[in-house]
């Protein structure tokens, strides 16, 4: 099952279903308002928006994709948990930096805690001010969780997934080594996060989701040009183990996102979902950087593919912006 949020004035959007060709939807209006309802109440309403989608599938639509604007699946979540369960990543980012890996790196996963009050939308630009704040796109997976209690276990954990879907985490690299030397983590170095368009229900993945991974390649896209498709499965960490290393002193509530961090292979065939590691991996070779962060007029394409070639949770298309009114700082785009 598909699920997706349209912009219908409303502050958390209206719930929809989406058939699997992305191109017609059925309003979940009759059975829920909006996805965190239904997060709430799951048990509940998890089958009629099963049979809803069924209905879809033989041609009870409400209209077409094309015709509605798509919010973030949450527009706003009660938390926005994201760990770093690729080793690759960290280990080449700190190799280019000169920095030794943490001593428990293979056992402890890492993770943050970013702003969730505002998600953006798969389209929304990413608004860039400043040129010297390094803007990058970090390509990810992340799931939704049920209410998930504290001193969950990696092997009761599946039962605590809900759904999953794509993110950007968009990052402001030049913003970070100031931030951690406070010893206080990252604030201003993230801000808000965009999704994918579609939520899925894990079924939809077939045999991709298996031991609490997501085994296909993970695509992005520069200007239109492939810059890696790594597989998500290559992660050290499943969705399972950073549920339980999150769940060790609280408990998170229904609709809490937590993300698996930026998708990395060992293999550099496979190519980056950041340009930081694209970045590591030219430091570590040459020397010396070669390719810049984002800048205005800029776009960024994330999704992922099936084996049957359908784009499981639509695409993440953003293209890099100045806000509204600013002034801009550094080199005129």
């Amino acid at each position: 099952m598909r699920l997706a949020t349209r912009d219908d004035g409303t502050r958390d959007g209206r719930l929809i279903v989406i058939d699997r060709q992305a191109e017609f939807y059925a309003d979940a209006g009759n059975i829920v308002a909006d996805l965190q309802s239904a997060l709430d109440d799951w048990p509940r309403v998890e089958p009629q928006l099963q049979q809803l989608a069924h209905a879809l599938h033989g041609g009870q639509r409400t209209g077409s994709v094309s015709s509605v604007k798509l919010l973030a699946p949450l527009p706003r979540a009660y938390e926005w948990v994201d760990g770093s369960a690729y080793l690759n990543h960290i280990a080449l980012v700190r190799k280019a930096r000169g920095a030794a890996l943490p001593e428990d790196v293979r056992v402890a996963p890492l993770v943050y805690q970013g702003g969730s009050g505002v998600m953006l939308a798969h389209d929304a630009d990413m608004e860039l001010t400043d040129a010297g704040w390094g803007l990058d796109f970090e390509a990810e997976v992340c799931v939704i969780l049920a209410d998930t209690p504290q001193g969950t276990l990696a092997h009761e954990a599946a039962s605590h997934i809900r759904l999953v879907m794509l993110a950007n985490d968009i990052t402001l690299r030049n913003l970070i080594p100031k931030e951690l030397h406070k010893g206080f983590g990252f604030f201003c170095s993230k801000p808000a996060t965009a999704f994918s368009p579609f939520a899925i229900t894990v079924d939809e993945l077939g045999s991709a989701w298996r031991d609490g991974r997501v085994h296909l390649p993970l695509r992005s896209s520069l200007d239109g040009a492939l810059v890696g498709d790594p597989n998500a499965g290559e992660m050290h960490f499943s969705f399972h183990d950073l549920i339980a290393h999150i769940t060790q002193t609280r408990s998170f509530t229904a609709g809490t996102i937590l993300g698996g961090g930026t998708v990395s292979n060992v293999d550099p065939a496979r190519g980056v979902s950041c340009l930081a590691e694209r970045r590591a991996r030219e430091i570590i070779e040459f020397g010396a950087a070669r390719t810049p962060f984002l800048l205005p007029g800029n776009s960024v394409r994330i999704e992922m593919l099936a084996e049957d070639g359908s784009n499981l949770f639509g695409s993440i298309e953003q293209r890099v912006a100045l806000p509204k009114h600013a002034v801009w700082e550094g080199t005129a785009p």
